[in-house]
């Protein structure tokens, strides 16, 4: 069998709807995959922004009673996605972040909010859309699985599936006794099914019973399996070894191209590095920061989290300040972290500039501007924010963890003697290592022509999605040969 299309289920996509990565990757790798001749189809949830940006809808399922309320499925397209979009006013009519209400708790619906996503995909599945019959489904991260357990559950025959972990932190786990509402018999309730340490486990369940199963980086493949960073799932997921994939993330090189980013204050390319002195220049500006051109301008854009290593950055800010560095920041999340970050920015004006939440602009001027991009992450499936700043001739410099460790060459001795290191490489996750790193990037930048050539090598990289497509459409395309046999 020919594979000819996917239907790919998440939460959210960019440009649409985007809180990190995930977004990223559900918005760029369907345009991706048209180079390989294989269709996607997305399906997301009708949040406001996402119907707002919906052409030429139509309805093609109506459902009277799901989860709670009456719902549509709408097809369409949307910033250049073939869309269906499930209109569910009582599930995603709602203000701010997909997950979570205003007060910071998730939504106490999630479960039945998710669910329906799924009953709709395992519906589309199955053929409940006229003239649209997917080869592939793939799930992105828990909010999705559940599609994978009703598909697998449900009789009659299916088209094969694929959950795709973006970041196994986050899992999905509900009340046992919702069991019959989300729509899954009794016998789904077990060890090899939807049951987790007596819960149910939506992630689990994707990962138990889908086809194939793959992650964004083969390090965070490897890494997944084992206590330290399974987060409970390491022992169903070396029990699938053989079919769990790691695939590196791409990014949208048409949205990060500094020839071309509306964003920055002077194009440039890898012949023309000196124009970004402009972009630091008028990063320093809107910052408020002095402006001074021999300083380290070190930049942050990131989720402020335990997970990102951003709670070792306080500590070791003052020593960056002494040596005459700056720091730019972007992000937002544990208040504590946000209240500690500010409170340092507070001592240092013109030297620190912590900006809460995400502003587009500012994170490309941010690429654009600033010597070294730090991502400390303690553990990362992929990250995208290192293959913008290798993209963008900011050197990275990153904890040595899942797609960190796959996407950055270390700048050591050895590396830089054959013309290879593109970034700074560190562990552990401490904050003497990330201090020592800081001390490494201000004694490379030391050397102009040998920083400089770093800064050619990142911008040489191929961080597109040719070739992470080229693989998913290879898995896809072999599972649907399975299938069919």
């Amino acid at each position: 069998m020919s594979l000819r299309t996917v239907l790919s289920v998440a939460s959210e996509a960019f440009p649409l709807v985007k809180t990190g990565g995930l977004g990223d990757v559900v918005g760029a790798l369907p345009l991706a995959l048209t180079h390989e001749g294989i269709a996607t189809t997305t399906l997301l949830p009708g949040y406001a922004s996402v119907l707002g940006a919906l052409e030429a809808a139509t309805v093609v399922r109506e459902y009277d009673d799901l989860q709670g309320g009456p719902a549509r499925l709408l097809a369409g397209r949307a910033r250049g996605l073939d869309l269906l979009v499930l209109d569910a006013p009582h599930l995603y009519a709602r203000p701010g972040n997909p997950y979570v209400a205003p007060d910071g708790t998730d939504w106490p619906d999630n479960a039945q909010r998710f669910a329906a996503l799924g009953a709709a995909a395992a519906d589309v599945a199955r053929g409940a859309v006229a003239g649209f019959a997917p080869d592939i489904v793939q799930a992105h991260d828990w909010q999705a699985a559940l599609a994978i357990a009703l598909l697998h559950y449900a009789d009659g025959r299916r088209p094969g599936t694929v959950m795709t972990v973006h970041n196994l932190a986050f899992q999905g786990k509900f009340p046992r006794d919702l069991l019959e509402v989300i729509g899954l018999p009794p016998r789904a309730f077990a060890a090899d099914g939807v049951e987790y340490y007596g819960d149910i486990g939506y992630l689990k369940a994707g990962l138990a019973l889908a086809d194939r199963v793959t992650t964004v980086s083969p390090t965070y493949a490897a890494e997944i399996r084992s206590p330290e960073h399974g987060m409970g799932l390491d022992g169903l997921l070396r029990h699938r070894t053989d079919v769990l994939t790691g695939i590196l993330n791409g990014i949208d090189t048409d949205v990060w191209n500094p020839a071309t980013d509306p964003f920055l204050a002077a194009s440039y390319d890898a012949r023309r590095l000196g124009r970004r002195a402009a972009n630091r220049r008028a990063l320093q500006a809107r910052l408020d920061l002095a402006l001074d051109p021999d300083a380290l301008l070190v930049g942050v854009v990131s989720r402020l989290t335990w997970q990102k290593g951003l709670d070792l950055l306080p500590a070791v800010l003052p020593a960056l300040i002494a040596q005459g560095g700056q720091l730019a920041l972007l992000g937002s999340g544990d208040f504590t972290l946000e209240a500690a970050l500010q409170e340092t920015a507070a001592t240092y004006p013109d030297r620190i500039a912590v900006s809460i939440g995400y502003d587009e602009s500012l994170a490309h001027q941010i690429q654009g501007g600033v010597d070294a991009l730090l991502v400390p992450s303690r553990f990362e499936p992929c990250g995208l924010t290192q293959l913008c700043a290798l993209r963008y001739g900011a050197v990275p410099v990153v904890a040595r963890a899942g797609g960190l460790a796959d996407t950055v060459i270390d700048a050591n001795e050895m590396a830089l003697s054959a013309n290879a290191g593109t970034g700074v490489v560190f562990a552990p996750d401490s904050r003497d290592a990330l201090a020592f790193a800081l001390e490494r990037v201000a004694t490379l930048r030391g050397n102009a022509r040998s920083w400089r050539q770093m800064q050619r090598r990142g911008m040489k990289t191929d961080v597109s999605w040719a070739r992470p497509a080229e693989q998913y459409a290879a898995l896809f395309r072999a599972l649907a040969a399975d299938r069919a046999g």
